[in-house]
């Protein structure tokens, strides 16, 4: 009869280890997956004409939230050749005068911004138009840290992706004109029925003039303070050149 030998027997090993070396393992790469689709989202718009941005998304949010179920976005896509020149003008004279030269952040105006919020004064935002169509385009308000890094991020590629006239492309058809109001188009025919390539160079002041609160301050009957900023805006203008200055963006 054999004498039986006995012998330690290992345990199976348990699944869990592995379950948790399997979450980590996608764990890792899920910010590199977020970031692959951001730069994709940048580079399809790049060519595709976006039929809505995040902030239109979150307005018709907020009304349904509220109840009012009638509340429609107003937007209607124009190729920049189909807007009067003087508005995506009026944007950069009223908003971003460094557009032509800066590659998406204007650190000049961001350090004057700062020392005047820190001087008391009226406070002032340093954001470039890029800047702020990457905020409409993708992603929401306010002043938080993860929003001004994803904004910086989205920045840097609508910069290195896009050339200078399809942000002003985008930008001026995606900008709030007026509450639940965005883009040239929906803005010349709500204000004054007209198309966007008919707006005069004092109606795209005005709009450009309310940019940095469309729901408080009117283009369509502006008050003092929406006048002097049209005033002002059209002296710009003409200080960067009119519109052959556009001609020459590239």
């Amino acid at each position: 009869m054999a004498r039986g030998r006995n012998k330690d027997v290992e345990p199976a090993s348990s699944p869990a280890p592995r379950r948790r070396r399997s979450r980590w393992h996608w764990l890792w790469k899920l910010p590199l997956l977020l970031a692959l689709l951001s730069i994709a989202q940048v580079l399809v718009l790049r060519f595709v004409d976006p039929p809505f941005s995040s902030f239109m998304a979150i307005r018709q949010f907020e009304a349904l939230r509220g109840g009012d179920t009638g509340f429609r976005i107003a937007y209607d896509w124009r190729d920049l050749d189909r807007i009067a020149p003087s508005l995506p003008l009026a944007a950069v004279a009223a908003e971003d005068q460094n557009f032509a030269s800066h590659r998406g952040f204007d650190l000049a105006a961001i350090e004057h911004a700062l020392e005047s919020n820190a001087d008391g004064g009226r406070i002032r935002g340093g954001s470039t138009i890029s800047q702020q169509l990457a905020k409409n385009l993708f992603l929401w308000g306010g002043r938080s840290w993860v929003r001004k890094g994803a904004e910086a991020w989205y920045t840097l590629w609508i910069e290195l992706l896009w050339p200078k006239q399809r942000i002003l492309e985008v930008y001026v058809n995606v900008a709030e004109f007026g509450d639940g109001i965005y883009g040239a188009q929906a803005a010349a025919r709500s204000y004054w029925g007209k198309d966007a390539d008919a707006l005069s160079n004092s109606q795209s002041a005005r709009l450009a003039a309310v940019l940095p609160s469309p729901r408080r301050y009117s283009a369509h009957r502006p008050g003092p303070w929406v006048q002097r900023r049209t005033q002002w805006i059209e002296r710009n203008m003409r200080n960067l050149g009119g519109e052959a200055w556009l001609e020459r963006l590239e």
